[in-house]
């Protein structure tokens, strides 16, 4: 699938940075001028019900093969829009052919450099076509690299009438990376019984299991004054608030845990004398335990107001996504024809938790049960991000496979016990 690198080489030029401070969707006007690309050349390779709506959702429908018309619908999905922690702005990807497996020097910024002493995974691609950006900019694999295998499917798909399957449903959503890609997610006009995000990592990966998470807003009052006359009268929200984030427990901090700890992350603080407030995200994989932090940041909130007279706090807690595996859990046959796809494109199935969340994870609790397939992104977020042309290839192989095994077997373990372990 050749086809599958031109397009990304060309989507990755294409500003889709995400705008959290934009109450719009899409958030930011280069997202919509992918979603009209696609949606163009979706219509030029003969793709059905090619459509966008008012907040920039593509979708459309490769239809069924002959014989296949009863095969349940299924549906792919991948993010356009790139994160806003990191500049999009004239990417620049750079294609190291046949890598030879030294260091990758990033020319724009030569202290940003790829080293396979330092990434397993990189030094596992000698001799394959290695992609990065410049260095100055991330590369906008995430999740340009499924929005690209999603499109190397369709066309393949299209063109190949010999590889049965059942109305396959794509769909192209903005602001995933500021958790608002399932927002306006139409499912049931979407009209598939489950559906695939190509948003994972290394080749092999499926994800089932997703943080849940909640955003926590803890605003302090404090009362304002010319500091000059602030003597017994000032109370500066600014130390209200920088006490409390020092009472964060340090052991729950993303930079302290892994695997299937979860944590408590301020990441914005908007900040004056009179007024501060604090956003902190709750992520863990028990979504009992959100309640737990959200105790704990109440408490600390009370304690550091209790060192500051005349401060006074309130705590706003936002639901945001759910552990997907709560759904998936009762929907096992979705689950393992993914693993047999992988395994049918020639990779070991790893069975990983995702430390975030992608809209799998909204879709799944609208109807819509949505595991997560690699894409074969690394170092998401960074300057460092990187892809090869070969994993590109392989994860457009498995959205056929996946195409071709549901139409072979529509009904086969389609019927489960509710809660079945999966895998």
């Amino acid at each position: 699938m050749p086809e599958v690198l031109e397009r990304f080489l060309r989507y990755v030029r294409v500003d889709t940075r995400s705008d959290e401070s934009s109450p719009g969707s899409p958030s930011s006007p280069g997202q919509l001028v992918l979603l009209e690309m696609l949606a163009s050349e979706l219509r030029a390779m003969g793709a059905a019900d090619v459509s966008r709506d008012q907040y920039g959702y593509v979708m459309a429908t490769v239809p069924a093969t002959s014989g296949c018309e009863n095969v349940p619908a299924i549906g792919f999905v991948a993010h356009v829009d790139t994160s806003p922690e990191m500049s999009g702005t004239d990417v620049k990807p750079i294609v190291h052919h046949a890598w030879a497996g030294g260091d990758i020097v990033l020319p724009d910024h030569p202290d940003a450099v790829l080293r396979p002493s330092e990434d397993r995974d990189l030094a596992a691609q000698a001799g394959h076509d290695i992609i990065t950006a410049s260095g100055l900019t991330l590369l906008g694999a995430d999740d340009k690299a499924g929005v690209a295998a999603i499109m190397g499917a369709v066309e393949h798909l299209l063109r190949h009438p010999d590889v049965p399957h059942g109305a396959v449903r794509v769909g192209f959503t903005p602001d995933e990376e500021i958790g608002r890609g399932a927002v306006h997610f139409d499912v049931e006009r979407f009209g598939a019984v489950c559906a695939y995000t190509v948003d994972g990592g290394a080749c092999g990966e499926l994800e089932i299991e997703s943080f849940s998470a909640d955003l926590a807003t803890i605003t302090f009052q404090g009362v304002n004054t010319h500091p000059g006359y602030a003597k017994g009268t000032m109370v500066n929200a600014i130390r209200v608030a920088a006490a409390f984030i020092d009472l964060l427990p340090r052991d729950q901090s993303p930079e302290a845990t892994d695997g299937r700890d979860g944590f408590l992350h301020p990441y914005v603080v908007d900040a004056s004398v009179d007024r501060t407030s604090v956003r902190v995200l709750l992520r863990d994989f028990d979504t009992a335990a959100l309640r737990v932090k959200a105790a704990l940041l109440e408490d600390l909130a009370r304690q550091a107001v209790s060192r500051h007279p005349g401060a006074r706090m309130t705590l706003h807690v936002q639901e945001q996504y759910r552990n997907m595996r709560e759904v998936l859990e009762r929907t096992p046959h979705v689950v393992e024809r993914a693993a047999e796809a992988i395994r049918c494109a020639g990779f070991t199935v790893t069975i990983t938790p995702i430390r975030g969340g992608t809209d799998g994870s909204r879709l799944s609790f609208m109807g819509l049960p949505t595991p997560n397939l690699f894409s074969g992104v690394h170092n998401i977020h960074s300057r460092l991000e990187w892809t090869s042309r070969q994993d590109l290839e392989a994860a457009s192989r498995v959205v056929v496979e996946l195409a071709r095994i549901w139409a072979e077997s529509p009904h086969r373990g389609a019927r489960r016990p509710a809660r079945t372990a999966l895998l």
